[in-house]
């Protein structure tokens, strides 16, 4: 699985965690659309998709910049972020 990172998706609005792999090669905006429906349906309908999701980093607690790709940020392996 070289063109994806396993991450840890944690969604303050529905207070869960999720565990996923994303690929390397899309840019954050299309993940964080990704993310934001897939957290839907595995929470039931409780989070609403959203217009424009976004990530931040869950150390910093800064956005990732929505124009660039995965691998192009510090999302590594492991990495804890956080989907608004």
């Amino acid at each position: 699985m070289n063109n994806k990172v396993f991450i840890v998706v944690e969604v303050p609005l529905i207070e869960e965690k999720y565990e996923v792999y994303i690929p390397i090669g899309k840019k954050i905006h299309k993940v964080a659309m990704i993310l934001s429906k897939a957290v839907s349906e595995l929470s039931g309908g409780h989070y609403p998709i959203k217009e424009n999701p976004m990530l931040y980093s869950k150390m910093t607690g800064k956005p990732y910049n929505i124009n660039m790709t995965v691998k192009d940020t510090d999302i590594r392996n492991g990495t804890e972020i956080i989907l608004i």
